[in-house]
C-alpha cells in the first residue's frame, strides 16, 4: 500500500468511533500541556532565580593589581599598584564575554550631614557602570551621576539606604550637600535597597561617586604626593602655615600657589592607578572565557612576558556560581521527571486504546489479510493510527499549556518565559510516544493468523 492509502485508512477507521478517539488522545493533551506550561512556568522562574543570584554577584570577576614581596616576604595582593583607568577600558573593548566594567577607587572614612555623621563600610569610587556590573540599575530616588561627572571630578555621589536612615532620619537626601573630609558632595540619587549579601555584610552601607573625586578629592592623590607609599594620604593635613612664620628661601620668579590653594584645588596627576576593576560575565557559562580574555589583554598591555607571573589577580565568585549552576540543574531535572511521568501515563493510554481496538477489529484485519494485504501494510496502518492521535494530542496539548501558563502570569503574575525549545520537543516526543507505545498492538495485529481473524467473534 502506498503511504497516502495508509494514511487515509486509518484516519477513516479512527472517524469511525470519534468519542473514543477523543478520549485517548486527552491523556496526552493533559500531558503535553502540562509539560509546555511548567516548562514554560519553570523558565521564568529559573530566570529568576538567575537574575536574583545573578544580583547578588554571582557573575561578577574581580581583577586585583600585583602582589608585592620582599626578602621571601608577601604582602599580599593589591600591594603594588599595577591597575590603571585604561586597563578598564580596554578590558570592555577588547573582552566580548565581558558585559560591562568599572573602576574602583575605595575610601574609608567620616561622611558628616550637619549635626549627624557615619563611617559607611564602603566609600566607592567608581563610574555609572558600576550599577550595571551589581545589577542595582533601580534608585530608590534620583539619579545617578554621568560619565562627565567622572570627567570633570565633580562632587557628586549616590547614597545607599543605610547612610540615608543614619544621616537623614526619613528626609529625602536628594539635592543636600554632605561632607567627605571637608569636601562637600551633593546628592544625587538613593540606591534601591538589596540587603546583606551571603556573607552578612551590608551592602545598602555604601557611597558612590566619581571615582576621579575619590581619588584626586578624598584620597588625595595630586602630583606633590604620587611618590608617597599609600595614596590615601589626607591632603589637609599637609597645610599648616602657623609653621611658616617669616618668608624664607630663594624666591620664585613666577608667582607658587600656597599650601592651602594646593589643598583645595589639587592637580591630579596625569599617570593614576585604581583600586581593582569589577567586570561582569555575559553569563555565569561565559566566565571562563571572560577569565582568560582579561588575562590575555591586561598581560599584553602590562608588557608581561610569557616566562613572567602575571602582575594583577583575577577571582570569581565560585561559590555562587556553584550555587547558580545547582539551582539550575535542580529545576531541569524536576521538570524533566515530570514530563516523563505525564507522557508515560499518555502513552499508557494510547497502547491501551490499541490494543481493544486490534481487539474488537480482528475480523477486518482478517478480511483484509484475505484479500492480499500484508502483515506491514497492517502495521503501517496501526502505527499510523497511533501516531495521528499523539500529534494531534499533542498539538492541542501544546495550545492548553502555552494559554494556562499565559493565565498564571496574568492571574497570579509569576513570571513566565516562552520555551520554542519545549514546543519543538513536545512535537517529536507525541510522535515518539505514537510510535513507541503503538508499535506492539500493531506488530499483534499485523501477526494475527488470517483464518483465526475472519473465525473471531
Amino acid at each position: 500500500m502506498k503511504i497516502h492509502r495508509t494514511v487515509r485508512t486509518a484516519l477513516l477507521a479512527l472517524r469511525r468511533n470519534p468519542l473514543r478517539a477523543l478520549l485517548t488522545t486527552l491523556g496526552i493533551v493533559i500531558g503535553v500541556g502540562a509539560v509546555i506550561a511548567m516548562m514554560e512556568i519553570g523558565n521564568g522562574s529559573s530566570s529568576a532565580i538567575k537574575k536574583s543570584i545573578a544580583s547578588m554577584g554571582a557573575n561578577t570577576i574581580l581583577v586585583l593589581p600585583g602582589t608585592a614581596a620582599s626578602g621571601g616576604v608577601s604582602f599580599g595582593s593589591g600591594s603594588v599598584t599595577t591597575l590603571t583607568p585604561q586597563d578598564y577600558e580596554a578590558i570592555i573593548r577588547e573582552c566580548p564575554s565581558v558585559s560591562s566594567a568599572a573602576p574602583v577607587v575605595r575610601a574609608r572614612t567620616q561622611v558628616v550631614y550637619g549635626s549627624r555623621n557615619w563611617v559607611p563600610s564602603s566609600i566607592i569610587g567608581t563610574t555609572p557602570s558600576f550599577l550595571e556590573v551589581r545589577d542595582w540599575a533601580e534608585l530608590a530616588e534620583g539619579e545617578v551621576f554621568s560619565e562627565r561627572d567622572v570627567l570633570n571630578a565633580n562632587k557628586v555621589c549616590v547614597l545607599g539606604q543605610t547612610l540615608v536612615r543614619e544621616l537623614f532620619q526619613g528626609e529625602s537626601p536628594v539635592g543636600r550637600e554632605i561632607r567627605i573630609k571637608n569636601v562637600s558632595f551633593r546628592v544625587v540619587g538613593v540606591l534601591s535597597a538589596k540587603g546583606a549579601n551571603m556573607m552578612g555584610s551590608d551592602q545598602d552601607d555604601i557611597l558612590l561617586a566619581p571615582w576621579t573625586t575619590i581619588k584626586y578629592r578624598v584620597a588625595g592623590s595630586t602630583l606633590a604626593s604620587v611618590n608617597q607609599s599609600s595614596s590615601s594620604s589626607d591632603t589637609s593635613t599637609t597645610v599648616n602655615s602657623l609653621s611658616k612664620l617669616y618668608p624664607g628661601g630663594q624666591q620664585s620668579l613666577y608667582p607658587v600657589r600656597s599650601d592651602i590653594q594646593a589643598a583645595d584645588n589639587p592637580m591630579p596627576v596625569r599617570f593614576t592607578n585604581i583600586d581593582n576593576i569589577m567586570t561582569a560575565a555575559v553569563s555565569s557559562a561565559e566566565i571562563s572565557a571572560a577569565i582568560q580574555q582579561i588575562t590575555s589583554t591586561l598581560r599584553e598591555r602590562h608588557r608581561v612576558r610569557n616566562e613572567e607571573a602575571d602582575d594583577f589577580t583575577i577571582r570569581d565568585m565560585t561559590e555562587m556560581t556553584k550555587t547558580l549552576t545547582a539551582t539550575t540543574m535542580l529545576m531541569t531535572n524536576l521538570l524533566l521527571c515530570v514530563a516523563l511521568i505525564s507522557l508515560l501515563v499518555g502513552g499508557v493510554g494510547i497502547m491501551n486504546i490499541m490494543l481493544v481496538s486490534v481487539t474488537e477489529r480482528t475480523r477486518e484485519i482478517g478480511l483484509r489479510m484475505a484479500v492480499g494485504a500484508r502483515a506491514r501494510d497492517i502495521l503501517r496502518q496501526f502505527l499510523v493510527e497511533s501516531v495521528v492521535l499523539c500529534l494531534v494530542g499533542g498539538g492541542a496539548g501544546i495550545m492548553m499549556g502555552h494559554g494556562g501558563s499565559q493565565l498564571v502570569r496574568l492571574f497570579l503574575h509569576w513570571p513566565v518565559e516562552n520555551s520554542p525549545g519545549a514546543i519543538a520537543a513536545a512535537v517529536l516526543v507525541s510522535a515518539g510516544v505514537g510510535i513507541i507505545f503503538g508499535y506492539y498492538p500493531a506488530w499483534r495485529a499485523s501477526r494475527l493468523d488470517p483464518i483465526e481473524a475472519l473465525r473471531y467473534e
